[in-house]
């Protein structure tokens, strides 16, 4: 019988550090300025953390670089590694362990130095052996795979993924922390360079440095650490396939499974959710998550956006800081929508701000479409 883990954990700590451009510093170090400042913010201290969570593209034993770094000597400790969706992972991990009385203060983090670094991949992100002799531009090329297929199956154009861009960039520009603001049209996105047809430089993520970090305790804890703690409610993984050529239906991704599991587990339906945070790496991730996660039929995903409804104002608030296409995209990006719920919730967004955000989902996404985290946070008044 499965456990209720909803509402028994709370994130009382959030930070991220070096957002953007962060020159003369390594990814650790990133991470552990994100780390310090998350403990700080929960009035705790290194000394306190008992458990790490982590993973980077940076480091092949990620939670033992994080212990070296700060000094730590945890008693639990997880280095999940699904790409950019390890970090909804990790919350789930994180709340099992609490519960377990495991582990009193949880600290999952992530830090990249990829733009300063030379904005390359790391190799556990490259093409696999079975896809070399195709000349694939990892993971571009994955992806404009799954775009391709959605475009001849459903009749998505490449203006409803400029819209996607537009969008992205409509929030970036209230948001004075984002890494790309300014104008930005359909016209704009279709007019870049293309990349991996069909997509061109707009569709793509950017390439920044960054580092977040959430620090997580039991419930009962949590207001004794924060006066506006943000619980965890639910969360759901599926992963299908590694590589894009095993993915069994190029326009269906795990996220119809991971979804529907974190709903459960909250306890919360759709309707119910006043912000969305989807992986946005490129245009087509948004379009098919928004589908997938049943916000709106499949195949009608591209109309969604081209409607308007992902516009600050719209029906549906989605990537409200300028997600990885406008605001940061170091590498993995899935600590950083965990970032934004938490701002959201704790009423912490500025010009940005969603009125009464008490309800936000966290969508993370890893490598080509494979491994898929879905995680439900809410405000105390959602519990």
């Amino acid at each position: 019988m499965s456990r209720d883990y909803r509402g028994k954990a709370a994130i009382v700590g959030m930070a991220t550090a070096g957002v953007g451009e962060a020159p003369g510093f390594s990814a650790i170090e990133l991470l552990g300025l994100a780390a310090v400042a998350a403990l700080r913010d929960a009035g705790l201290s290194t000394r306190d953390v008992d458990a790490v969570f982590a993973a980077t593209s940076s480091h092949a034993f990620p939670t033992m670089s994080v212990v070296e770094h700060l000094g730590l000597k945890p008693r639990f400790f997880g280095g999940t590694n699904v790409g950019g969706a390890s970090f909804e992972f990790h919350l789930l991990q994180a709340t099992m362990a609490l519960e377990a009385g495991l582990c009193d203060v949880a600290l999952i983090c992530y830090g990249s130095n990829q733009r300063t670094a030379g904005g390359k991949l790391a190799s556990m992100s490259e093409a696999q052996w079975h896809e070399v002799p195709y000349r694939t531009r990892h993971p571009i090329t994955a992806y404009a795979l799954a775009t391709s297929r959605h475009m001849a199956q459903y009749g998505t154009t490449r203006e409803n993924l400029a819209d996607v861009a537009v969008a992205a960039r409509a929030w970036a520009n209230l948001n004075p922390d984002a890494f790309a603001r300014g104008p930005l049209t359909r016209e704009d996105v279709l007019a870049k360079r293309m990349i991996s047809d069909p997509l061109t430089t707009g569709d793509c993520c950017l390439v920044t440095d960054g580092a977040a970090a959430c620090v997580l305790v039991r419930a009962e804890r949590a207001k004794d650490l924060h006066d506006r703690p943000v619980y965890f409610l639910g969360a759901g993984g599926a992963n299908w396939h590694r590589s894009i050529q095993a993915m069994p239906d190029l326009t269906v991704t795990p996220a119809a499974e991971s979804g529907p599991r974190a709903l459960e587990m909250a306890k919360v339906a759709r309707a119910d959710l006043d912000l969305v945070m989807v992986y946005d790496a490129f245009t087509i991730n948004t379009i098919l998550f928004l589908e997938d996660l049943g916000f709106c039929p499949k195949g009608e995903g591209g109309r969604f956006v081209s409607d308007g409804n992902i516009l600050p104002g719209g029906r549906l608030a989605v990537n409200t800081n300028g997600g990885g296409l406008s605001c940061v995209h170091p590498g993995m990006y899935g600590m950083f929508l965990i970032a934004e719920a938490v701002a959201q919730i704790r009423g912490e967004a500025g010009e940005r701000q969603i009125q009464d955000c008490n309800l936000a989902l966290c969508h993370g996404n890893g490598v080509t479409l494979s491994a898929q985290c879905t995680a439900i946070l809410g405000s105390q008044a959602a519990l």
